[in-house]
C-alpha cells in the first residue's frame, strides 16, 4: 500500500458519510411530508364519508320539498 491510500480512502469514506447524512435527511423529510398528505387524506375521506352518511340519513326527515316536485300556480 502507498501513503496515498491513507489519505485517499479516509477522505471517500468521509465523503460517503457526509452525502449519506444529506440524502438520508431528505428522504426522511420526504418520508414526513407523505405521511402528513396521506394522513390528511385520511381524514378528509372520512369527514367525507360521514357528510355522505348524514346525508343519506337525512333523505326522509327533510321538510323540504322533493326536487322534481315544483308547485303549480
Amino acid at each position: 500500500m502507498t501513503s496515498g491510500h491513507f489519505i485517499y480512502i479516509p477522505m471517500i469514506l468521509a465523503v460517503g458519510i457526509v452525502l449519506g447524512f444529506i440524502l438520508g435527511g431528505r428522504a426522511a423529510r420526504d418520508a414526513l411530508a407523505a405521511k402528513a398528505r396521506r394522513e390528511e387524506d385520511r381524514v378528509a375521506a372520512k369527514a367525507a364519508r360521514a357528510a355522505a352518511r348524514a346525508a343519506a340519513s337525512a333523505g326522509g326527515k327533510d321538510n323540504a320539498a322533493p326536487a322534481d316536485s315544483k308547485e303549480k300556480a
